[in-house]
């Protein structure tokens, strides 16, 4: 499968233990199927990506970029096409945006989850 890639798998598991502010408080909202009953994991690897969060059935990846993304733009869109190529939807949020407007973010991760075609019961 895509997302397996034993290699980052460390790396994932240290960066899950050593979550951004934004990221803890994105996870206390979004975890457990709080949102459209939808389960989420953190710190996901996919191809040679790892992702921040990944909701797999519905194939949603959300991502948190902090300021270091603003001079990054070429390889995030490298990033996003690579994710999108492996057919999932890619939501980005800025952390400011999680910590300034957390029911926002939160509402727009629903919608993107309602949009997206549902698995079979």
């Amino acid at each position: 499968m895509p997302w397996q890639n034993r290699q980052n798998t460390p790396l994932a598991r240290k960066l899950r233990n050593n979550a951004t502010d934004s990221e803890r408080i994105l996870w206390q909202r979004i975890r457990a199927r709080q949102i459209a009953n939808t389960r989420f994991n953190r710190q996901v690897c996919i191809g040679p990506y790892i992702c921040d969060f990944v909701a797999r059935t519905p194939k949603l990846i959300v991502e948190l970029d902090g300021g270091l993304h603003a001079s990054t733009t070429e390889e995030d869109e490298r990033r996003t096409r690579f994710l999108e190529g492996q057919s999932y939807h890619v939501l980005r949020f800025w952390n400011h945006e999680v910590i300034g407007n957390l029911d926002g973010v939160v509402e727009a991760i629903e919608q993107a989850l309602l949009a997206l075609p549902q698995p079979l019961p």
